[in-house]
């Protein structure tokens, strides 16, 4: 939703931001660029930008976002880090059109540390770090979310990990936090069911803080964050934080380690191969 790149200082009217969002959306839906990064007071923002491909993460997407995270963490200028995306969707997951060179050990081998390495870095992240969902979160980019402290989505949002469909099993360490969250049951529909979840639903079993109209993510959302970025104390929220997850960050990483492990084990084996030529077929025949 939010446009990188965008810069403001001092004090401006909620109409005056909500305007200007407007209008530099449009210019950053344009850029070529699929990942942007901006700093507004002390936010760090990641926007997806590849909305003509519902915001697939790419291979070098992963890498990015990992950098982008790793950086703010160590920079004392940032408070917290926001993510979200240009276009219809929050994100459609993995790109599985992305192509890797090398024989399929080696291409799995190096997703894998590289999925490895993006989700400890929002596991570490020891900032406030929040997440505006505008559209459809699926795969990878819905089971993060566990990981955020705040999540706020669109009324347009949904909420799908569709990993049985194609063999593959359980990522972004969702095999921890959505029991978690949600109690066992409703991850389990998500997880081994596949259910969408809508944004009311999502809110309901705690995976969403709240709901809100689409251009409410502009008006009430980012002055709210703004405000905490200039008005809060910074080192209270970072050792709340540090409090609050101590008793799982290692939980957290383990569990992040042995669901990619398993995630290499089922991109090696023929079933999901099968799984993936069927479902890329389909996708082809709808651009027909």
């Amino acid at each position: 939703m939010f446009l990188a790149g965008l810069k403001f200082c001092g004090s401006i009217p909620k109409r005056t931001i909500s305007n200007s969002l407007t209008v530099f959306r449009k210019i950053s839906m344009a850029e070529e660029s699929p990942l942007l990064v901006s700093t507004i007071d002390k936010i760090r923002v990641i926007t997806l930008n590849r909305p003509k491909k519902n915001n697939a993460i790419s291979q070098q997407m992963y890498l990015d976002i990992t950098k982008t995270l790793n950086e703010a963490a160590s920079d004392a200028g940032i408070m917290m880090c926001v993510v979200t995306s240009n276009g219809r969707f929050f994100s459609s997951g993995t790109d599985l059109q992305n192509s890797l060179d090398g024989d399929l050990e080696t291409i799995i081998k190096v997703a894998n540390q590289t999925l490895l390495e993006f989700v400890n870095a929002f596991i570490l992240f020891p900032k406030l770090l929040v997440a505006i969902v505008n559209g459809p979160a699926m795969g990878i980019s819905c089971t993060i979310l566990g990981l955020f402290d705040i999540v706020y989505a669109s009324e347009k949002a949904t909420f799908n990990t569709p990993f049985s469909k194609l063999g593959l099993t359980a990522e972004g360490c969702s095999s921890y936090t959505f029991p978690r969250i949600m109690g066992y049951t409703k991850a389990a529909e998500m997880l081994y069911l596949n259910r969408v979840l809508t944004a009311p639903e999502a809110k309901s079993c705690g995976l969403v803080a709240d709901v809100y109209k689409e251009d409410e993510l502009d008006s009430i959302i980012w002055p709210r964050l703004r405000q905490v970025s200039s008005d809060f104390n910074e080192k209270s929220i970072i050792y709340s934080k540090q409090l609050v997850r101590r008793w799982d960050k290692e939980d957290l990483l383990a569990a992040n380690k042995a669901e990619v492990e398993r995630l290499g084990e089922r991109w090696a084996s023929e079933d999901v191969m099968e799984a993936l030529i069927k479902f890329m077929n389909r996708k082809h025949r709808s651009k027909m």
